[in-house]
């Protein structure tokens, strides 16, 4: 489909953006609208559409998911190769149908990359020169993630603050754009923003840092106790699968090798977890037309409907 010439009237179909940093309140924030324009939620999570990353993954419980209807959780293997560009086709088509039942659809994630690819679609990238990818994942290899993501932050010090540094995948997708053109990753992604048939209002929520800390922690002292270890050794077999390259699965990776005990696999995952939350954020805060919220004030729901009321009016 042709999203530029779309044959549906789209004038008065919103997509309503709730972004922001791991164990903000997007969930339960994405609900409360969902419920109030009675509407769906499409997740833009990187991870949680995987069936079997889920304790780690911090997907919304049974309850949640029965409170409304959610599109993009669960919808996929860790076994089937699913990139950011595949996750905007189907994501667009799903809004195409979506919209002809819904004058409204809330999207909701933490991932600013598949975000983008909703609302705006991606730049156009150079050619890449042959090669170059498999010399990097020999040195993903040999030489660990660690070294790449030095390399990165010499390359590209903006994509480097930007992008999932535990995503071997993006830093060697930097990495293989420089090696061949000499030019940051950066340097080709550009503010042109592809026309979409519907128009986005984009909220983001925040909290004070040592708040948003404390529920990090929280967070994972919870997913320990509902069986986050047991998840993650079930996964061994699939552990050279690139969606279990991430926060939560490779600290106890770590500690079923025995380089670790689980005391300090799980202050890893807590301490890699906020570091992760301050990277989400620099994403965020590069985006103008986001309107910030206070995740933990009382009026969160009634400002977030006053402000779409506001924008649509």
């Amino acid at each position: 489909m042709d999203y530029r010439l779309s044959s549906m009237n789209h004038e008065l179909k919103t997509l309503i953006v709730i972004a922001g940093p791991t164990a903000s309140g997007k969930t339960a924030a994405a609900i409360e609208l969902a419920k109030h324009y009675n509407t769906v939620i499409v997740s833009a999570d990187s991870r949680q559409f995987y069936r079997e990353m889920s304790i780690g993954t911090a997907k919304p419980a049974d309850d949640e998911l029965a409170a409304a209807k959610h599109y993009f959780i669960n919808s996929h293997s860790i076994t089937d190769p699913f990139s950011a560009g595949d996750y905007e086709k189907q994501a667009l088509n799903l809004l195409d149908e979506l919209f002809k039942v819904h004058d409204k659809v809330i999207l909701v994630g933490g991932s600013g990359l598949f975000i983008r690819a909703v609302c705006e679609g991606f730049d156009e990238f150079p050619d890449v020169t042959p090669g170059i990818r498999e010399k990097l994942n020999t040195e993903l290899d040999e030489q660990g993630l660690p070294f790449l993501q030095e390399k990165l932050k010499l390359a590209d010090p903006e994509y480097y603050n930007q992008v999932d540094l535990n995503n071997p995948q993006r830093v060697i997708r930097a990495l293989e754009v420089f090696e061949s053109t000499g030019q940051s990753y950066s340097s080709f992604r550009s503010t042109k923003v592809n026309k979409r048939p519907f128009r986005s209002i984009k909220f983001g929520l925040t909290l004070p840092r040592e708040v948003l800390y404390q529920r990090i922690n929280h967070r994972v002292d919870e997913m320990v106790k509902l069986g986050l270890v047991e998840e993650v050794r079930s996964l061994l077999p699939y552990r050279h699968i690139n969606a279990l390259n991430t926060v939560g699965y490779t600290e106890l990776f770590d500690y079923f090798d025995g380089k670790t005990n689980l005391d300090d696999a799980i202050s890893a995952i807590k301490q890699n977890t906020r570091r992760f939350a301050k990277r989400q954020l620099t994403w965020f805060r590069k985006d103008e037309e986001i309107i910030w919220q206070q995740a933990d004030k009382k009026e969160l729901i009634t400002d977030m409907i006053s402000a779409v009321a506001a924008i649509l009016a």
